[in-house]
């Protein structure tokens, strides 16, 4: 059920990714949602592995937006270089 709450939340952080790094991207809003999902995904693991926060704590959401921007943004310089 942590899985689906993740999923959920990365298409939230995905539109809100969306709204902090304006532009065109390669893939459109679905590839923008889903690499939202990938990055909420991403800080998760990461974030609760390292011991920076716990379940349902506010750093979670920040750092899934975080996790969100970093993997859009990797996402566009690999896209721009092929």
């Amino acid at each position: 059920m942590e899985l689906m709450g993740w999923i959920f939340l990365g298409l939230i952080v995905g539109a809100i990714a969306k709204l902090i790094m304006p532009g065109r991207d390669p893939g459109g809003c679905v590839v923008t949602i889903l690499l939202g999902i990938a990055g909420a995904l991403l800080a998760g693991y990461i974030g609760r592995i390292a011991g920076f926060y716990q379940e349902g704590e506010r750093a979670g959401y920040i750092a899934a937006i975080l996790g969100s921007i970093v993997i859009l943004c990797a996402y566009r310089l690999l896209i721009r270089r092929t």
